[in-house]
C-alpha cells in the first residue's frame, strides 16, 4: 500500500524536476513552457513514479522488477521526446 509519506516524496521529486524548466524560463527564451506543458510533464512523472512503486511492491523477482522498471523508463523517455520534438510525427508531437 502506498503511504502518504511516499506520495509526499514523489510529489517533492516531481516539483524539483519541474523547477528546472521553470528556472530556465526565467533566464532564456529557449525554454518556453506553458501551464499545460507543466501539467502534462508533472502527470507523466507522477504516473511513472506510481507505476514504479507498484512494480516494486508487487513483483518479487529482482530480475523481472529491473526489466519492467527499465521498460517503464524507456516508455517515459519515448513519450517525453515525442511530446517535445515529435520524433515519430504523431498527432501529439510538440514541434
Amino acid at each position: 500500500m502506498i503511504t502518504y509519506k511516499k506520495i509526499s516524496y514523489l510529489l517533492l521529486f516531481v516539483i524539483l524536476v519541474l523547477l528546472i524548466p521553470f528556472i530556465s524560463m526565467q533566464y532564456t527564451k529557449e525554454v518556453n513552457w506553458s501551464l499545460f506543458d507543466f501539467v502534462v510533464a508533472g502527470g507523466l512523472l507522477f504516473g511513472t513514479g506510481l507505476a514504479i512503486d507498484f512494480i516494486i511492491r508487487k513483483v518479487k523477482n529482482t530480475q523481472n522488477r529491473i526489466i519492467i522498471i527499465s521498460i517503464i523508463f524507456f516508455l517515459l523517455l519515448l513519450l517525453w521526446a515525442e511530446l517535445a520534438v515529435g520524433i515519430f510525427d504523431s498527432s501529439i508531437a510538440g514541434n
